[in-house]
Order: C-alpha cells, then sequence, then structure tokens
C-alpha cells in the first residue's frame, strides 16, 4: 500500500509518499481503509522533531493523527465492530499511521463516523474535537451559566470550544478576526469581538470570566494579562503559552495533552448528528500533497482545517 512517512526528523523535505507493507491488526485492532486523515499543527512538530524527548517516535513514521474510514478487518478480541463500519478515530500520537491507504486502530479509540457528514470530512472531528471536549469538561469542569472567554475562537479547536460550551448552557465570548464573526455568532456565542486590547482590560470584553480558554501565542508579558481576565476562583486552559496562576485569588491554570478516547468522540460524532455541531471544513488536499500543507502551515497560509484524501 501507499504512505506518507519520514524515516529521519527534519524539514517537509524528509516525507516520502512510498510503498510500505500493509498492517495487520493484533488482539483488540481493527484495520480501517482510509478515506481521510487531517492537518494538524502537531503533525509539524513530530515530523521536525521537536517532541522527540517528550513522547519517542518510532521511526519510519506514518503520519496522520485523525482518521475516517471503514473497518475492513476485526483482531482478536473486538466484538462490538463489524466489518464495513464507518468510524472515525484519533490515533496515538507517537505511532499515528493515519496518511496511508490503511491503518491499524485500537478498537477503544474508534467512534461510529457521524452519518450527516461526509466520510473523508469527519476525519477533521477527532484530534480537534478530544482537545475541546477534554478542555471544556475536564479540565475547565465547566458548569451552566458560566462566562466563557475564547481567544482565538474561530481555529479548529476554539470552534469547538465555543459550541460545546454554549450547548452546555455557558454565556460565551469568542475573540478572533471580524471575517468569522457570522460563523461564530451562528454557533451560539453571545458577543463576538475583535482581538483582545489585554492592556484595556477584562472589564472592556464582559468580564472576568470563570474560563479562559486561548488558542493565541502571545508574549510572557501578554500571558501574564490574561490572568487578570479570568475570575476568582476560575481556569485558564491555554495552548498558545501558559497563562500564569493566581493563588491568592484562586485562579489555576490547567495544559492539555490531548489523548484518544473512543465513548468521547462517539459523544461528538452524536452531537454532529443531533446539529449541536458543526465541523469546518476549510480545504481537501491530496495526501500527495502533505508537504506542501506542512509547508503553508507554516508560513501561514492554511486556510483553516484541513482534511488529507488517502490515496
Amino acid at each position: 500500500m501507499k504512505a506518507m512517512r519520514f524515516h529521519e526528523f527534519g524539514g517537509t523535505e524528509v516525507l516520502r509518499f512510498e510503498d510500505v507493507d500493509r498492517p495487520v491488526p493484533g488482539a483488540g485492532q481493527v484495520l480501517v481503509r482510509v478515506a481521510a486523515t487531517s492537518f494538524n499543527p502537531v503533525d509539524d512538530h513530530i515530523r521536525a522533531g521537536h517532541l522527540a524527548e517528550l513522547m519517542p517516535t518510532p521511526l519510519p513514521y506514518v503520519t496522520g493523527i485523525d482518521l475516517a474510514g471503514t473497518i475492513t478487518e476485526l483482531g482478536a478480541g473486538v466484538t462490538d465492530l463489524e466489518v464495513g463500519d464507518h468510524v472515525v478515530a484519533m490515533l496515538p500520537l507517537d505511532t499515528a499511521g493515519g496518511a496511508a491507504e490503511y491503518a491499524v486502530v485500537p478498537a477503544d479509540s474508534i467512534a461510529p463516523a457521524p452519518k450527516t457528514l461526509a466520510l473523508a470530512d469527519a476525519a477533521a472531528l477527532p484530534l480537534t474535537g478530544l482537545a475541546a471536549w477534554q478542555t471544556v469538561f475536564e479540565l475547565a469542569e465547566l458548569k451552566p451559566g458560566q462566562k466563557v472567554l475564547v481567544n482565538g475562537a474561530a481555529g479548529a479547536v476554539g470552534s469547538i470550544v465555543v459550541q460545546l460550551a454554549v450547548d452546555a448552557g455557558a454565556h460565551v465570548t469568542a475573540v478572533d478576526g471580524p471575517q468569522h464573526a457570522d460563523r461564530l455568532l451562528g454557533y451560539g456565542a453571545e458577543r463576538v469581538v475583535e482581538p483582545l486590547d489585554l492592556a484595556a482590560g477584562p472589564a472592556a470584553v464582559g468580564g472576568p470570566f470563570q474560563v479562559v480558554v486561548n488558542h493565541v501565542r502571545h508574549s510572557p508579558e501578554d500571558l501574564a494579562r490574561l490572568t487578570d481576565y479570568v475570575a476568582d476562583g476560575g481556569v485558564a486552559a491555554s495552548s498558545g503559552g501558559a497563562i500564569p496562576e493566581d493563588p491568592a485569588r484562586g485562579v489555576r491554570n490547567a495544559n492539555l495533552w490531548v489523548r484518544p478516547d473512543g465513548a468521547q468522540l462517539a459523544e461528538l460524532a452524536a452531537k454532529v448528528d443531533a446539529g449541536k455541531l458543526r465541523v469546518h471544513v476549510a480545504a481537501r488536499r491530496p495526501v500527495t500533497e502533505l508537504a506542501a500543507v506542512h509547508q503553508d502551515a507554516a508560513a501561514g497560509r492554511l486556510p483553516g482545517k484541513t482534511v488529507i484524501l488517502a490515496p
């Protein structure tokens, strides 16, 4: 079969589209004919070797953490799935494998694909959806009626955070460029504001907030200012650098290391089918263009969440 992989860490030139052996599912695994994976920023970090010390990565490495496809074979002990099922999954970060014709997937990472999405587009859901779910419900422990600020709300994870928080009964202020305002209001945000003037303070945008979720890269000084946006006893979760805690006010910081979870992913897929969660796919590109996708991401040229179509 064909797959996109790298044999050493480095720039986009290390990505090779080549023939590899089709994997064989072991106990507790299934083999999936891949319809699509998607690009996530962590793909670039893994390829460059930035996470190699934190996360040992066996080489050669088939990239692609997200997966949508059709089960073609069951490993021993798998009884709750069937050949022919359309499924989605987040693959383990240290092995991945989605940018290929076939991938082996742990059965407990799998969820039924949303029926209301094209199967390939469903590959945009797993990692970003799980990152949003785990931020909102595990790290922030969101409660109905709380005020939430989402900075970088139009991004792949931020847009799902907005929708999950709204569905959970929170009052959401979304921060992003004006070109995204209609979409974010359509997701249920009560207010959409342009990039924060951090010097103006939280009152300028209706704060402080019980939950602050930040997906914008800030300087340490600006991250410290974001602490003021968190209400007493509140929580800040940030992928753009750590927001300092304020123990005197009970303000805590929470950091996410997203993990596969089939049960959570099934909840997300059900919300898509119920019309409570929309997945925004900005572009679809063939796997043979994956190196160019990595280059475009590094240069800030990706239009948004990009689905990578399988060979």
